[in-house]
C-alpha cells in the first residue's frame, strides 16, 4: 500500500497490490473466479479506506446485491490489517460480451455501505445504490454523493485459468478541499488512457509505481507505506461468548440434539468445536451469574 499527495497537496493518491491476501481469502473459501473478482476489488477499495483512518479504527464495506453473490464484506484498520469474504462463493455466470468475468451480474442491483468505527462508540454508517456492480465506479459514486469527494478510483482482478489470483489491487485518485476544476480536467485526461491495474500488477508494478503512471506529471509526493496482512479477529474467546448470549435454554437444547456445537467464521473458515463438557459449563457461568445479578 502506497499513499502520496500531487499538485502540491490538491490531490491525495493510494494504491495498493492485495494478490496474496486475495489468493488466501480465495483458498480458505474454494472460492469461483467471479466470486474471487469481486472480493479482490473489494478488498482493495476496504485496505485504501482503511489507510485513510488511523490505526485501530475500523472500516467495513459491505455491498448487498440481488444477484447470486448475495453480499460482500471487507473489513480493514488503519495497520493494514484486511479481511473479507462472499456469501456464496461458488457462484458461475456467464462471461461478458468481450469475454471478461461478470461482476455486475453475479452482484446485480442493490446498495454499498461503508461504515467507519472511530472507537466513539456508533459507528459512522453511509451508503449509495450501486450505480454499475462493476465496484469501482460504485465507489467512485459513494466518495461524491456520500463524502463530497470527486475521486477517481479504478480496481482490478487477474484470474488465471487454474483459478488462481494473478494479480489483485486499486487505485484512489482524490481532490482535496480547494482544488481548481481545471485540475479535476487535467485528472481526467490522465486517467483515461491508464492500463487495467490488473495488467500493471500483473507485469510487476508496485503500488508507488501505480501512482507514478497516473499523475507521475503532477510530481507525487510518497508519504509512507503500509503493509498489508490478512488478519482475522475470530477467536475461541468471542466464539464462547456468542454461545453465552444463546442463553442456558438454548444451549440446553444443543446439548440434547447436538451434543456438541461447532462455529465456523464466516471470515476465515476457522472452525471452533466445543464439546458436551464445554458446553456444559458455559451453562453453569451463565446461571452463576444469572444468580449474582439478583
Amino acid at each position: 500500500m502506497a499513499q502520496a499527495t500531487a499538485a502540491n497537496g490538491q490531490i491525495r493518491a493510494l494504491a495498493v497490490a492485495n494478490t496474496n491476501i486475495v489468493n488466501e481469502v480465495c483458498q480458505r473459501h474454494q472460492m469461483w473466479p467471479v466470486a474471487a473478482a469481486a472480493l479482490g476489488r473489494t478488498t482493495a477499495a476496504a485496505a485504501m479506506l482503511g489507510a485513510m483512518q488511523k490505526d485501530k479504527e475500523r472500516v467495513t464495506v459491505q455491498i448487498i446485491g440481488d444477484g447470486p453473490l448475495e453480499q460482500i464484506i471487507a473489513d480493514a484498520d488503519g495497520e493494514g490489517n484486511l479481511r473479507g469474504y462472499v456469501h456464496n462463493p461458488h457462484v458461475d455466470v456467464p462471461h461478458t460480451a468481450n469475454k471478461k468475468l461478470n461482476v455486475k451480474a453475479a452482484i446485480g442491483e442493490g446498495h454499498l455501505w461503508v461504515i467507519r468505527d472511530l472507537g466513539l462508540g456508533e459507528p459512522y454508517r453511509g451508503g449509495v445504490p450501486l450505480v454499475s456492480g462493476e465496484i469501482a465506479e460504485d465507489f467512485a459514486s459513494y466518495f461524491a454523493r456520500s463524502e463530497q469527494t470527486p475521486s477517481v478510483v479504478a480496481l482490478g482482478v487477474l484470474v488465471g485459468v487454474d483459478y488462481q489470483v494473478r494479480a489483485a489491487g486499486g487505485l484512489i485518485l482524490q481532490l482535496m478541499p480547494g482544488a481548481s476544476e481545471g485540475l479535476a480536467i487535467m485528472l481526467e485526461h490522465m486517467v483515461k488512457d491508464l492500463r487495467p491495474i490488473s495488467s500493471l500488477i500483473d507485469t510487476g508494478s508496485t503500488p508507488e509505481d501505480i501512482i507514478a503512471e497516473a499523475i507521475g506529471e503532477l510530481q507525487p509526493k510518497y508519504l509512507h507505506q503500509l503493509p498489508l496482512r490478512f488478519r482475522c479477529s475470530c477467536s475461541r474467546q468471542r466464539c464462547e461468548s456468542a454461545l453465552i448470549a444463546l442463553g442456558a435454554e438454548e444451549l440446553d437444547e444443543m446439548i440434547k440434539e447436538q451434543g456438541e456445537a461447532e462455529l465456523t467464521c464466516r471470515f476465515c473458515q476457522e472452525r471452533y468445536l466445543f464439546t458436551k463438557e464445554e458446553l456444559m459449563a458455559l451453562q453453569a457461568r451463565i446461571r452463576q451469574d444469572s444468580t449474582q445479578d439478583q
